[in-house]
């Protein structure tokens, strides 16, 4: 059964207003020196989340659509901030490997006029790169913001919610975003169990 038009709007609205919201305080910490963002990093996020939105447009998002353009708009936010603040090169060697494969998913869908075929690689990619955060969120849970990555949670799902029915190509960017946001918060969770369980002295 399909669902209301107009509810599907709200969320796609308040998924996008919450992926807004969860960006601040990382630009925040940037601003005032605490955070450093990863220049090649952010470039790359970039460029991956520039084709995944473009091929969500080319399939027809609509409410959900919002949401994806917020994160990305974000991302390259950081991505501009990170050349005055961030550190490190632009491109690493391996980095080259990561823009050849999106630009394989690029000439698969000039090819066959099939979105899927960008988006799927570029998913693929982007959650590969994503295990990175989730490492690093167990190891050093501190340096993470917990409340960016709840927000970011709840605007995925609203934003899968938003899609308002089951189509996979449609779905795949939302529900990438929110097993990888439930994933960095599960490190999170672990990494500060382990941090307590490890102050704690032994009798």
């Amino acid at each position: 059964m399909a669902l209301d038009p107009t509810l599907l709007a709200w969320l796609g609205l308040v998924s996008a207003a919450l992926s807004t919201v969860g960006y601040l305080p990382y630009l925040r910490d940037i601003v005032m020196g605490r955070t450093q963002p990863q220049r090649a990093c952010w470039l790359i996020w970039s460029i991956l989340g520039s084709i995944a939105v473009a091929s969500q447009i080319s399939e027809g998002a609509m409410a959900s659509l919002g949401f994806a353009m917020v994160q990305v708009g974000g991302t390259i936010l950081v991505f501009a901030m990170s050349i005055v603040c961030g550190v490190g090169r632009f491109t690493r060697p391996r980095d080259w490997f990561v823009l050849a494969l999106a630009a394989v998913g690029l000439l698969l869908w000039a090819l066959t006029s099939n979105a899927a075929y960008a988006l799927g690689i570029t998913i693929t990619i982007s959650l590969l790169g994503g295990s990175l955060t989730v490492v690093k969120a167990y190891q050093e849970p501190q340096s993470e913001t917990l409340s960016t990555w709840i927000t970011f949670w709840i605007a995925s799902a609203l934003a899968a919610l938003a899609v308002g029915a089951w189509d996979a190509v449609l779905l795949a960017y939302p529900l990438y975003l929110l097993t990888l946001y439930t994933a960095i918060l599960g490190a999170i969770a672990l990494g500060r169990m382990r941090t307590r369980t490890a102050c704690i002295p032994a009798e």
